[in-house]
């Protein structure tokens, strides 16, 4: 156990392994891990940059857009250097304060991002059922206030885990078999009894995410009914057309998560390094696709950024 300082049995450091049973292909695995984060920082910071520089998208889902990327950005620049270290240069060892702080910053920030997720669902609920009030309830004063909510749920309920994790001694072990400090990957390293830490877990768990996806289909049912009242066809596919970026988004970011938060709890019988894949999956694809899906599916986006790229005329 290298590293250790066992002062109130907190190491002083721990070691990151990577992929259980897949070390020997860390180089291999960390060229498509690398290619995506690179593109996922490409990507929101180009859609940043374009809903920034363009006044007649600062309306309120291209503004909730803008905070998804932001909290896509920290997420996955979180997690991914120190996976590419540990890949390309064996640094495996990551001090246990700025472990604590990994899994503040990830737990916290995915917490977040699920809160803009049901913010861009209520947005689209009140374009298509309340359309002639949609200016009046979201304003910018409102839209910031949601915003700052959002940021607040994830820092208030999310703070414990460090100091729960760091009041627990960890005399068996300071190896985490996994590729960043995660929560219940520490807290499986603990030799004392951890059912309040769990059981904090379960709920913040569910009063975030769990509740945030309840929310969503709630009001997406709502949507549809919505919608399906229309008595014009063409009308119908146009109020849907609005929904797909956001549907592909609910999609992408929360399969994963519900599948790494599921097997972490319950799925002993899920190989480890099945586990962890899908857990840097989750850290990674989504940040690179909601950008992709938003230029792709929401047209006055893909329209500045076809603008940019174009030459400029004399």
């Amino acid at each position: 156990m290298s590293g250790l300082n066992w002062t109130n049995l907190h190491p002083a450091t721990f070691i990151l392994i990577g992929i259980p049973g897949l070390e020997t292909l860390h180089i291999l695995i960390s060229i498509p891990f690398c290619f995506v984060y690179m593109l996922a920082l490409l990507g929101n910071l180009s859609l940043l940059f374009i809903i920034k520089t363009d006044p007649r998208l600062h309306e309120p889902m291209y503004l909730f857009f803008c905070m998804l990327a932001a909290a896509d950005l920290i997420i996955c620049t979180t997690a991914m250097p120190k996976l590419l270290s540990l890949f390309w240069f064996k640094n495996r060892e990551i001090y246990f304060e700025a472990c604590l702080i990994q899994v503040f910053l990830i737990h916290s920030v995915s917490s977040m991002a699920s809160g803009f997720i049901l913010a861009m669902a209520f947005d689209r609920y009140v374009a298509i059922c309340k359309p002639l009030r949609h200016s009046t309830i979201l304003t910018h004063k409102v839209i910031l206030g949601i915003g700052l909510a959002i940021v607040l749920r994830g820092a208030v309920f999310f703070s414990p885990h460090p100091f729960l994790l760091k009041w627990l001694p960890y005399c068996r072990t300071n190896i985490i078999s996994h590729t960043y400090c995660e929560f219940m990957a520490l807290i499986k390293l603990a030799c004392a009894p951890t059912r309040v830490g769990r059981a904090y877990s379960l709920m913040v768990a569910f009063l975030t995410g769990g509740l945030d996806f309840i929310l969503i289909i709630c009001s997406y049912v709502f949507i549809l009914y919505a919608v399906f009242c229309i008595p014009s066809k063409v009308a119908q596919l146009k109020a849907l057309g609005t929904c797909g970026s956001h549907v592909c988004a609910i999609l992408v970011g929360y399969t994963p998560a519900f599948f790494s938060f599921l097997t972490h709890r319950f799925g002993h019988h899920v190989p480890p390094h099945v586990h962890i894949f899908v857990a840097n999956i989750y850290l990674l694809v989504p940040p690179m696709l909601n950008p992709i899906i938003y230029g792709v599916m929401t047209k006055r986006i893909r329209e500045r950024f076809f603008l940019i790229l174009s030459p400029p005329k004399f």
